[in-house]
């Protein structure tokens, strides 16, 4: 009788652990809408790591977590030069810059997914939905 007991409250507890982690997982999730022309590589985030100081921290470790259906993701390595961004009135820093490219010709939605790492243990998982159109206006910059 004891070790139904021990197995009943050590299952519960795996599951109230699991259901603990996706609720966590699901608070650090980020949802963007990006528009994009078929076969060109558009800009769909920039990544810095900014200290309270205005100098810059190690950039975060980014992972393709679902790829696209349709296309590819491409990290470049940039200089991001800003004017009052937080509490810095001026500042030059490395980021780095996500791309998306649809193939050629095509036409309608598709989604990927990024996990941005900082070194600090904060993690965000960028859940991406690109609307990729030849429309005049079907792309977006950042």
């Amino acid at each position: 009788m004891r070790r139904c007991w021990f197995s009943a409250a050590l299952i519960l507890c795996v599951v109230l652990c699991f259901v603990a982690l996706v609720a966590r997982a699901q608070e650090n999730l980020v949802d963007r809408d990006v528009k994009a022309l078929p076969g060109r590589d558009v800009p769909v985030g920039t990544y810095i790591n900014l200290q309270a100081d205005c100098t810059a921290g190690v950039l975060p470790a980014i992972r393709l977590v679902a790829q696209p259906a349709h296309g590819t993701v491409a990290i470049k390595r940039g200089t991001l030069k800003a004017t009052n961004l937080k509490q810095c009135l001026a500042t030059e820093v490395p980021a780095f810059v996500a791309y998306y490219r649809s193939t050629a010709g095509f036409s309608g939605t598709d989604e990927f997914i990024l996990e941005v790492s900082y070194p600090s243990g904060y993690k965000q998982t960028q859940r991406f939905r690109v609307n990729v159109s030849n429309k005049p206006n079907g792309a977006q910059g950042i």
